[in-house]
């Protein structure tokens, strides 16, 4: 099999999932010569405009031998995707990255156990899968701790903090009758994220640490570099990175996002697919996370990770913000997804960009005074 899509003869790319992030994986992959086609439920899906667009479910499997047909190889921009899909598009199309990826990161406590076999630490867990089992947890972690849901959990959904022995019955009653897990409460001074890619051939590069602020579990802002941060921190992370998508054989972009504890990194959750906390790479790096992901599927060499300076990411939630005052602030970037407004949706993202991170800052406050 030939490990290289010829751009020449204008390749295809199929894209589980059409959304913002297919999107995203499209406008950096056009401009390299490639097509692509997406299956998506979405009949309004943000990436429907930049190729063709397949409306079904992905566990339908005469849809699904109908959308491979003609592909070089499949990819998805969410790790929901049912990894028996992905499974049954591997033997007949290659999928980057690899359904052992996937499965991985759909189930909290396998994405844990996984980090735990490579030597890297993450918050201590156990699974829980009774109420029984909620208790003898919570008597072997303590106060605080947060329970989940192992599968199906985003932007702050399927979790309930347990801060005290009153919690724990509204917790087991939002979130019981399904597979979970206990993770013991992580002190914290802020929360961090790497985005790394790995091509074909096993070539590895990593973006610089970002600094990410939630608000309500969904991601709000990110800077990028991290603020403060000591240069073994970043070769500490980088190491995670490697050791994940090497054990892996992994292809593509992967987002693993952190815990700043003390001298310590503590590893959250890591995703299989480009990410909102690398947004600002597509103006802010030499080779955004979309394109270098694009790259290493197609099996094309990997782009430079190199920053532009000093950029941040600031995410769109729910209302669209006045597009000429956004574009009036020196170094803003607008990114609109075509997107219904919605309490609670990402409708967008502003890309800052500076030369020093004192001026950098200083922007990301004018364009959050409009928001």
């Amino acid at each position: 099999m030939n490990d290289t899509i010829s751009t020449a003869s204008s390749g295809t790319i199929g894209i589980l999932g059409a959304g913002q992030l297919g999107r995203m994986l499209a406008l950096a992959g056009v401009p390299l010569g490639l097509q692509f086609r997406f299956l998506d439920p979405a009949s309004n899906a943000p990436a429907a405009r930049l190729g063709e667009q397949m409306i079904a479910s992905y566990d339908d499997p005469a849809v699904v031998q109908q959308f491979i047909v003609g592909l070089d190889l499949v990819t998805y921009e969410f790790e929901n995707v049912p990894t028996a899909t992905a499974a049954m598009i591997a033997e007949h199309v290659p999928v980057f990255p690899p359904p052992v990826a996937l499965a991985t990161a759909q189930d909290r406590l396998i994405e844990k156990r996984f980090f735990q076999s490579l030597g890297i630490p993450t918050a201590p867990f156990l699974a829980v899968d009774t109420r029984a089992d909620l208790d003898e947890a919570i008597a072997a972690l303590g106060f605080p701790a947060v329970l989940k849901t192992r599968r199906l959990g985003y932007d702050g959904k399927g979790q309930a903090v347990i801060h005290g022995p009153d919690d724990l019955q509204q917790g087991w009653a939002a979130l019981g009758g399904q597979p979970l897990i206990l993770e013991g409460f992580v002190p914290f001074t802020r929360e961090l994220s790497l985005l790394a890619v790995r091509d074909r051939q096993g070539a590895t590069a990593c973006y610089p640490l970002v600094e990410n602020l939630h608000r309500e579990g969904i991601l709000r802002r990110s800077i990028a570099p991290a603020p403060q941060l000591p240069a073994q921190r970043q070769l500490l992370a980088e190491s995670y990175a490697i050791a994940a998508l090497n054990a892996l054989e992994y292809v593509g972009v992967l987002a693993i996002e952190l815990f700043e504890s003390n001298q310590a990194l503590i590893v959250n959750e890591m995703a299989p697919r480009v990410h909102n906390s690398g947004h600002w790479t597509i103006e802010g790096s030499e080779t955004s996370q979309f394109e270098n992901h694009v790259r290493a599927v197609a099996g094309l060499p990997l782009g430079s990770t190199a920053m532009r300076g000093y950029a941040a990411m600031v995410n769109l939630i729910g209302v669209a913000p006045a597009t000429q005052a956004i574009l009036a602030i020196p170094g803003a970037h607008l990114h609109l997804y075509e997107k219904a407004p919605r309490p609670g949706r990402k409708l967008g993202h502003i890309t800052v960009c500076a030369d020093d991170m004192p001026t950098l800052l200083a922007r990301i406050a004018k364009v959050e005074l409009l928001l």
